[in-house]
């Protein structure tokens, strides 16, 4: 195992959420992360995965300073071996760092400016960081466009001049051009064309080798995330639940919504006959989130014990961790397993 380059500790975010009934009632709290820990290694590939609402956008923004977690800590490990606690930096100390933690958008169409060109877009990173020249700016912002598929010659075009494939290479070069040892990519291939997807997840894997760039890759597509992790990490209602390598998660659950999950992923041979798990019941409501293990008012697997206590994420195999009270008891199917044994 390389060594660490993040590590998130006891993260939460609550959010004031007013009442829709009581006109005058001060804002609640509403948790949409609940004690977020896990440590992400150099050069790897981290997939974040869930259905929507459960918090995985905001937790790659909280990481990535966007938004302020309401507490916990991020610890970012420097090349020379320093630990920055990376949600106190301020002033200069913050312009020095956070430009080694970059961000690519979901959306290529609204995360790009209509009133700055291509060649501007790239380049206002390196101005507001660094003192260069033009023909320096001018040199860096090239060599990285080619590096990220774009067409030279476009570069004092505008976005709108751009298909969405282009536009999300656009927002790759801009990304890429402050050379950051770690990028956030929140459905960065969502929007795209399944044909566009692949070659933009083939970029990223050349430019991870090329670069040595750690990624967290947020996805709901369970078949992108199998294709470009190394680990993985499942979460349900704000909490994670399940946390292995990709290999692992995908060939042998722990937690019973990993399973529904895994139930869901398209087989490449057709003759491949796979029954999907239907989740009954509702989403739970953050606001008022089942008691015990959230996720118990829909498992086929509950027991009493489900609905009193709440599962603390711990090691239940060689680097595989959950958030289930029969992690070890229960034989769950993969992706390519239809067996599976019920308490």
């Amino acid at each position: 195992m390389t060594k660490p380059i993040l590590d998130v500790k006891n993260m939460n975010k609550d959010f004031q959420v007013k009442s829709r009934t009581a006109l005058f009632r001060k804002p609640a709290p509403v948790r949409v992360l609940n004690d977020i820990s896990f440590e992400l290694f150099e050069g790897e590939t981290l997939s974040i995965v869930g259905e929507s609402g459960c918090g995985k956008t905001t937790l790659g923004r909280c990481i990535v300073r966007g938004m302020d977690p309401s507490s916990g800590s991020v610890t970012y490990h420097t090349e020379d071996g320093q630990k920055i606690d990376f949600l106190k930096l301020k002033g200069k100390q913050s312009k020095v760092f956070r430009k080694n933690i970059q961000m690519i958008f979901q959306d290529p169409y609204s995360s790009l400016s209509p009133r700055m060109s291509v060649f501007d877009i790239i380049s206002e990173p390196l101005i507001a960081n660094f003192k260069l020249s033009k023909t320096e700016i001018e040199e860096k912002v090239t060599a990285i466009a080619e590096k990220s598929g774009l067409n030279v010659n476009y570069l004092r075009r505008y976005p709108h001049a751009f298909s969405g494939g282009q536009r999300q290479r656009i927002a790759i070069a801009r990304a890429l051009i402050m050379q950051p040892r770690l990028i956030v990519c929140d459905e960065a291939v969502s929007a795209l064309d399944v044909s566009i997807q692949a070659q933009i997840i083939n970029l990223l894997k050349d430019l991870q080798e090329q670069f040595q760039i750690t990624y967290i890759f947020i996805s709901h597509d369970l078949s992108i995330v199998q294709n470009i992790s190394d680990r993985v990490a499942v979460m349900h209602l704000g909490r994670i639940v399940e946390l292995a390598s990709t290999e692992n998660l995908f060939g042998q659950p722990k937690h019973p919504y990993t399973e529904a999950l895994m139930s869901a992923v398209p087989q490449p041979d057709p003759e491949m006959k796979k029954s999907r798990i239907i989740l009954e019941g509702e989403v739970p409501n953050p606001a008022n989130p089942p008691s015990g293990c959230h996720f118990h008012p829909r498992c086929a697997y509950k027991t009493d014990k489900c609905v009193q206590q709440v599962p603390e994420l711990r090691k239940v195999d060689d680097n595989h961790f959950a958030a289930c009270h029969y992690a070890e008891q229960l034989n769950l199917r993969g992706v390519n397993n239809e067996s599976a044994n019920h308490i």
